[in-house]
């Protein structure tokens, strides 16, 4: 197959399989150890495909499906070790697993999305020529940076006299819940800059070189994340999970199918900046029309959920459906597998 029947088939066959996987489990399971593990395996999933090229060493000379195999075996057994490092570190050991050690997990995945792709690796990259190095210190680096950032912007002495609050529950600058959006959304505009390819940024050549670039991105991300959410949160009065799961999810989400499945092909013979403007409409339209799906199926797989505050049962439920799970099923596909067996790659 090739692109754009591949990167449907490919599409509709990981969003089956996550459907699937999330109906296996109730609601508390799926919400509490199901999710949290899931998202202890995205930043090695991360790191593998971006540093690692989903080609290291260690599996360099396996065809595939093995060499996928090796390598899901390999990001599950890593989820495990993470797993039960992130309990312990922010969720006193405790489990299953409650909203605070559950936002520590999310935010780790667009730290080491920025780190890996925003600033390229950078610096973790100047430190030897072997990538499985540079790979592993970029993984734990996201995570200590993700922990500087959790004690310092979160603040969670809202929860104080709730069952799922912890004693060493971070106060920070920002309440917890809004300083969790607002790191989402700048993923998602770190995604927009990438439906652009990088323009305007590759105007300027001397912008292009680390750590010139990760910067330029990482202050256009935080902008885009804050106008993103003055106008939609402070503006127009939106709750913030509801802003998450309306507008950033579906974004990013939109953006995986495009860029990843797709393999920025949809677009791929205009030229920048009207490629961007076009990319950005399909991740729109694509991510709000399958967060839509997603909606109608929640009953049939898992029966009533609540929306809104105080639990936002439904919102977290369908950000980890959309995220936790589909993201890395379809990365799994792509990536791991290369399109496997829907495309003869090695």
């Amino acid at each position: 197959m090739k692109q754009p029947v591949l990167g449907l088939v490919a599409s509709a066959i990981g969003i089956a399989l996550a459907l699937v996987f999330v109906s296996l489990f109730s609601v508390p399971s799926f919400l509490g150890p199901v999710a949290f593990y899931m998202l202890c395996t995205i930043p090695f999933q991360v790191m593998t495909v971006v540093i690692w090229g989903a080609n290291p060493s260690f599996v360099a000379k396996l065809s595939q499906p093995a060499k996928g195999l090796v390598l899901l075996i390999v990001t599950l057994v890593a989820g495990v070790i993470i797993d039960l490092i992130a309990l312990r570190v922010v969720g006193e050991g405790m489990s299953p697993p409650g909203p605070i050690p559950s936002h520590f997990a999310v935010i780790v995945v667009p730290i080491t999305f920025w780190l890996a792709i925003m600033w390229g690796g950078w610096p973790f990259n100047l430190f030897g020529g072997d990538a499985k190095v540079a790979g592993l210190a970029l993984l734990v680096g996201a995570y200590v940076l993700t922990w500087v950032i959790f004690r310092v912007f979160f603040d969670y002495t809202f929860m104080q006299g709730a069952p799922v609050y912890l004693a060493s529950a971070p106060h920070g600058m920002f309440n917890g819940v809004t300083a969790l959006v607002f790191i989402v959304t700048a993923l998602a505009a770190m995604f927009l800059i990438l439906c652009f390819d990088l323009w305007p940024f590759t105007l300027t050549p001397s912008v292009m070189q680390q750590p010139a670039l990760g910067l330029t991105w990482t202050v256009a991300a935080v902008l885009i994340a804050w106008l993103a959410m003055f106008v939609g949160v402070t503006t127009m009065g939106t709750d913030p999970m509801v802003f998450l799961v309306s507008v950033t999810v579906p974004f990013i989400f939109g953006s995986i199918i495009v860029l990843n499945m797709f393999q920025n092909s949809l677009a791929g013979s205009m030229a920048q900046p009207a490629k961007g403007i076009v990319n950005t409409l399909l991740v729109i339209v694509i991510g709000q029309a399958l967060a839509y799906v997603y909606r109608m199926a929640a009953p049939m797989l898992v029966g009533a959920l609540t929306p809104g505050p105080p639990g936002y049962d439904f919102e977290v439920w369908l950000a980890n459906a959309l995220l936790s799970v589909t993201f890395p099923f379809l990365i799994f596909l792509a990536a791991y597998f290369a399109f496997w067996p829907l495309a003869k790659r090695t």
